[in-house]
């Protein structure tokens, strides 16, 4: 099964901030909706971009994508 990584940015100042935030919000989700996968996770890409991001199988994306509107998406690897 494929996965993907569903991606929400954050510019400015407080990005790192927003998107640790965003990710508690993804766990829950992710938890309440029981999800496949559970892998959530948040990055520093420069000082003023951050990401927040959910993985979810390919047959689970449409609603996920739906109901949270994230950004962009990409396939998922672990390496």
């Amino acid at each position: 099964m494929r996965q993907l990584k569903l991606i929400w940015d954050f510019r400015g100042p407080a990005a790192a901030q927003t998107a640790v935030h965003h990710e508690k919000h993804l766990k829950e989700y992710a938890f309440a909706k029981a999800l496949s996968s559970q892998i959530t996770g948040n990055e520093v890409l420069s000082e003023l971009h951050s990401i927040a991001y959910l993985i979810v199988n390919e047959d689970e994306m449409p609603p996920v994508r739906d109901a949270l509107k994230p950004h962009r998406g990409q396939l998922y690897s672990e390496n």
